[in-house]
């Protein structure tokens, strides 16, 4: 592979290129947006009181790291619990749970790229009405119950495998997430594409996924690696992901020599940066925010299910995804310009300005969003007087949480980020 290509692929660039965008906005040489640094001691203030006030002062031991697990809790319903507990009678061992785990949260993250504003999920069971990731992971689960993921020929019905991914379509999955016209939902038909080309890349990797194409089986490839050392390498993890998912996107994303290269795009101002002299793609930022999301999540069961530990966990960066970055727009850090605020409010019709997902305003705002949750994560350090807490603590117990109630506050009706993005269904 071109090792331009390899680094394009790799954790490292994502955090180094969006820190060279930081430094342009700190020379106010970015395109679209304004930075306003003495903000950020005020975002870093109100993530800081969310944090405190759910798990202040003697529990911040107890925040989860961002992944999905803690959706399928919505509404205190212990879900996974009573799912394990199932397993439990059926006698499935531990390492069975958390290839079924793995299974689930394969699909479910994969499903999960922003809703939309008016999309909800109607739970029977608990009589709870869901919405956004939430509803869509309680969503997948009750597909998951009900053997969608793993076809009918399956002698089990609570897993996964490849044959039964590339045959679903836009009905099965419109019937799962209960989506019609009153209850719409965005990108539903490049959901199911993501889903069937997923099938297609697990039964093409039988040397991690087996025959069947099981995701569930990345337990035994990693174990494996490990050496039975009880310690998993991150970077393991994210390559087979990588290597797994890089031919499911959408195929209008960057390509390089033919090469699709995933969630990452071109940004004039790196272009700017580097200059006449520069290596080949050097205005390329990557982000692989969906890959990334579902790495922290996969990450959760191998550690509560089988008690191992990882290593290199700190090149994982901070979710370039609307509600962090919606948190540095809504908190007056960042500020589009009026060029281009003209031009998202031109594209929308009025109300929120909006761009497409690969249009340079969207692409500007990630970087920063990446290059930003770093900065808050050491402010937020310093102000917790030798208390540790990981990125992905930071994420979930404050950014993103952030992000969320500083939208229902200032846009109660749709509870929508300040800046919307023509999505596919495949990246937010």
């Amino acid at each position: 592979m071109d090792p331009q290509i390899e680094e394009l692929l790799g954790l490292e660039a994502v955090r180094t290129r969006a820190h060279t965008v930081l430094k342009l906005a700190e020379e106010g040489r970015l395109n679209h947006f304004n930075y306003h640094p003495e903000r950020m001691e005020d975002a870093t203030d109100y993530v800081l009181k969310l944090i405190q006030r759910d798990f202040g002062p003697d529990k911040y031991h107890l925040i989860p790291p961002h992944g999905r697990w803690q959706h399928f809790e919505v509404g205190g319903v212990p879900r996974i619990t009573t799912l394990l507990a199932q397993w439990d009678e059926e006698k499935s061992d531990t390492t069975e749970k958390t290839r079924r785990l793995i299974d689930l949260f394969f699909v479910s993250v994969l499903l999960d790229a922003g809703a939309g504003d008016f999309w909800k999920f109607n739970e029977s069971q608990t009589g709870l009405t869901l919405n956004r990731s939430e509803g869509i992971a309680v969503a997948a689960l009750h597909m998951f119950l009900n053997g969608d993921f793993a076809g009918k020929d399956s002698s089990v019905k609570h897993t996964a495998n490849g044959d039964a991914l590339r045959n679903i379509n836009v009905d099965i999955l419109s019937r799962g997430l209960q989506v019609d016209d009153a209850n719409p939902m965005v990108g539903v038909p490049a959901r199911a594409d993501i889903l069937r080309k997923l099938g297609e890349s697990l039964v093409n990797l039988k040397d991690i996924f087996g025959p069947t194409g099981r995701p569930g089986n990345l337990v035994d490839y990693l174990i494996a690696k490990s050496n039975d050392s009880g310690k998993l390498d991150y970077k393991d993890l994210w390559n087979v992901l990588q290597r797994l998912l890089i031919p499911i996107w959408p195929s209008d994303r960057t390509h390089i020599n033919g090469q699709p290269i995933g969630d990452a795009w071109p940004l004039r101002a790196l272009s700017q940066q580097a200059g006449s002299e520069s290596k080949p793609y050097s205005n390329i930022q990557p982000f692989h925010k969906l890959t990334q999301w579902l790495a922290y999540s996969l990450m959760v069961p191998f550690s509560r299910l089988l008690s191992v530990s990882w290593s290199n966990t700190e090149l994982g960066t901070g979710l370039p995804e609307y509600r962090n970055g919606g948190m540095l727009v809504d908190m007056g850090v960042l500020e589009l310009k009026a060029e281009s605020l003209q031009r998202g409010l031109s594209l929308s019709g009025g109300g929120l300005p909006s761009f497409g997902a690969g249009d340079e305003e969207i692409v500007e705002w990630r970087a920063m969003t990446v290059a930003l949750l770093d900065v808050l994560h050491k402010k937020i350090l310093a102000r917790l007087d030798g208390i540790q807490l990981s990125l992905p603590q930071v994420l979930e117990a404050g950014s993103w949480k952030a992000g969320r109630e500083l939208a229902a506050a200032k846009r109660p009706e749709t509870k929508c980020s300040p800046i919307l993005n023509f999505g596919d269904g495949t990246l937010f």
